[in-house]
C-alpha cells in the first residue's frame, strides 16, 4: 500500500512539474489540424485557419476530466469573452481520445472553444508539451501570432495560472 502511495505521489509531482518548454518566442509555431470537439460537435481544427482571423491560444493539459484540467478548461471558458474581445481564439490539446473530449468540451469546457485530440501526441511533440515518455501533454500554454510564430510561453503545471497570465499577456500585445 505504501508503494502505491508512493507512486502517486511521484505521479503528482510530474504532472505538476513544468515541462521546460524548447519553443521560445519568436520561434515558428508547428502547423497542424486535428479533430477537435466544440460542445461536442466534432470538426478539424486548423492552426492556419485560425491566424487568419487572429492570434490564438494554444494550451496543452494533461488529461480530460482530472481535478486541475477540468478547472482550467471552466476558467477558460468563463474567460472566453475576453479573449474574444482581443480577437483571440482558444484551443486546448491533449491526447484524450475525441469521444472523451465530447463529453468533457460540453462539460469543463462550457461549449465555448474546441478541445483537440492528438493520441498519438504529435502535435503535443512539436510543441514541446509531451510528458516524458508517457503519452500525455504537459500543462503549458502559448500565445500564437497572427505572424505565426510564438508571441508568449506560459509554463507552469498549475492549473489556476493559465487564464489570468494569458488574458494579461493578450491584453499587453496591442
Amino acid at each position: 500500500m505504501k508503494k502505491i502511495a508512493l507512486g502517486l505521489a511521484a505521479l503528482g509531482l510530474v504532472l505538476a512539474s513544468p515541462a521546460f518548454a524548447a519553443l521560445k518566442v519568436g520561434d515558428k509555431a508547428p502547423a497542424f489540424h486535428l479533430p477537435a470537439a466544440t460542445d461536442g460537435v466534432v470538426s478539424t481544427f486548423s492552426i492556419k485557419d485560425a491566424l487568419k482571423k487572429g492570434p490564438v491560444v494554444v494550451y496543452f493539459y494533461p488529461k480530460a476530466f482530472t481535478g486541475g484540467c477540468s478547472l482550467e478548461a471552466h476558467q477558460f471558458s468563463e474567460a472566453i469573452p475576453e479573449f474574444q474581445a482581443h480577437n483571440v481564439s482558444v484551443i486546448g490539446i491533449s491526447t484524450d481520445d475525441i469521444t472523451t473530449l465530447q463529453k468533457f468540451s460540453k462539460e469543463s469546457c462550457q461549449g465555448k472553444f474546441p478541445v483537440g485530440s492528438d493520441t498519438k501526441a504529435k502535435v503535443t511533440s512539436a510543441y514541446d508539451a509531451k510528458m516524458g515518455a508517457m503519452n500525455m501533454s504537459n500543462r503549458i500554454s502559448y500565445i500564437i501570432g497572427t505572424d505565426g510564430k510564438v508571441a508568449f510561453v506560459h509554463d507552469d503545471g498549475d492549473a489556476a495560472t493559465h487564464v489570468s497570465t494569458l488574458l494579461t499577456a493578450v491584453k499587453a500585445m496591442k
